[in-house]
């Protein structure tokens, strides 16, 4: 009887929190539009909406649709040793593509320059709009979407007991409705809204202001919820469980329980010192001073640090088997040599064009003389090559090595020849690979920007200021 209850209720709580959920289908484009997968890595979009709606007149707006307010990004990495959230500033100009309303029946016009937080609610736009927005703006492919609301925010925190953050001022804002003395705070339901909300009583008030704020906020929660006193305890996980899945809107492709306790699982594996909050790297817009642009390159490296799966903390890669040899493991990038360092500038590099386009040697070279080769020099092309290669004698394994990791080559690109002079240059054939070779192949940053705003999620020593 005790198994036949406990089968029964276990099948009452997956049909009532599987009821709960509420998850639409999103047109996100056709592939040939989209960045490509980064292999089993994971990217989920997590809107915060600034809708109004049923929630009367207390936060001002009443009935508004709801923005794209609060936006981040969160890669969780393949082996799942680490996870990056990028919080992206709803006051951004980008360009947002064309959409699908939510029917599917109405086309909706891009813009070549419009606020980020117009890519949902503004024109019927729905979460596959944003989707499509962020995959245009960073060229990382996103996974799912989850969408938030106000009142997820105050159910959520109250679900677990209440959220401990930090104020390292008195704090009196009247638009947000938080009153908080300097000092650590357990905040839950409206109180907590108020704190992720407020902006115009700390920092420089703007939104870039706010959103450390939520950082602070959203990792107190994953430390609490990762904590024995929830994970132990029936009661809070099934008023966590309950408060979630009515808060969530959420993708077709995570539209089940089953499906959300899958994703769940793989983010609980991650350990919290592992976890890091970044805000997307910007200037103040020239043409409008409330505005905000990309600050290049250091967006554009962080973007592509976060699609080559690279982590903004160090994290040991998984140890090989003790039966597998060291050797048999592939290296995806060029080894640093362990010989004396190698001068680019004594390295005589001869560059032939192998990629069936012209004119694709000229530009190599100048990319290398940039990087310090000053050597390089064009050849006559050489017959079409399928991949990039650098051929060198025996001996030269050094620079070979170094003009490899210049190029963001693998290891294995580089080939010794018995026959070739010890003295001769290397000789670098550009293969198809090159993709016009402009630029030459390029190699994902290992490090994010200088001066980049993070916060760690183990970090329990940040405050408002």
């Amino acid at each position: 009887m005790v198994m036949v209850a406990g089968c029964g209720g276990a099948y009452y709580l997956y049909q009532h929190f599987n009821n709960n959920l509420t998850s639409v289908k999103v047109d996100v484009g056709s592939e040939e539009e989209r960045p490509k997968a980064a292999g089993d890595a994971l990217n989920i979009l997590v809107l915060g909406t600034d809708s109004r709606q049923g929630l009367g007149r207390e936060y001002g707006d009443e009935g508004s649709t709801g923005h794209a307010d609060t936006t981040l990004l969160f890669h969780l990495a393949k082996d799942r040793s680490n996870a990056t959230v990028i919080s992206i500033p709803r006051d951004l100009m980008v360009p947002i593509p064309d959409c699908q309303s939510a029917d599917g029946k109405t086309r909706i016009p891009g813009t070549a320059r419009d606020m980020f937080n117009n890519s949902l609610g503004q024109s019927g736009r729905d979460p596959g709009c944003t989707w499509k927005t962020v995959e245009k703006v960073t060229g990382i492919r996103v996974d799912h979407f989850v969408e938030v609301n106000f009142e997820a925010v105050k159910t959520l925190s109250t679900a677990v007991g209440g959220v401990e953050v930090c104020a390292a001022k008195d704090i009196d804002d009247k638009d947000s409705h938080l009153k908080m003395s300097k000092g650590r705070h357990v905040v839950q339901g409206d109180e907590a809204l108020a704190f992720v909300r407020t902006r115009h009583a700390v920092g420089f008030g703007g939104d870039l202001t706010r959103i450390p704020l939520q950082q602070q906020f959203i990792s107190s929660m994953i430390r609490k919820i990762k904590s024995g006193d929830t994970l132990t305890s029936p009661t809070k996980l099934y008023k966590l469980a309950d408060a979630a899945t009515k808060a969530l809107t959420v993708d077709s492709g995570i539209g089940s329980v089953d499906k959300l306790k899958d994703l769940a699982t793989d983010i609980s594996k991650v350990d919290t010192k592992n976890i890091t909050f970044a805000t997307v790297p910007v200037l103040d817009d020239p043409k409008d001073k409330d505005r905000l642009i990309l600050k290049q390159p250091d967006a554009g490296q962080l973007f592509s640090m976060i699609a080559n799966d690279r982590s903004l903390t160090d994290t040991p890669a998984p140890a090989a088997p003790a039966d597998t040899p060291a050797a048999a493991a592939p290296a995806t990038t060029a080894p640093t040599a362990t010989a004396a360092p190698v001068d680019p500038k004594d390295v005589r590099v001869t560059v032939r064009n192998g990629s069936g386009t012209r004119g694709q040697s000229g530009p190599t070279v100048e990319k290398l003389k940039a990087k310090g080769f000053a050597k390089a020099a064009v050849a006559s092309d050489a017959p079409a090559a399928a991949t990039t290669t650098i051929t060198h004698a025996p001996g030269q394994e050094a620079e070979a090595a170094a003009l490899a990791a210049a190029l963001g080559l693998p290891a294995d690109a580089a080939e010794a020849d018995p026959k070739a002079d010890p003295r001769g240059p290397l000789l670098l054939v550009l293969g198809k690979d090159a993709l016009g070779a402009t630029s030459g192949p390029q190699q994902p940053p290992s490090e994010a920007p200088k001066d980049l705003q993070r916060v760690q999620a183990d970090d329990t020593d940040v405050c408002a200021k």
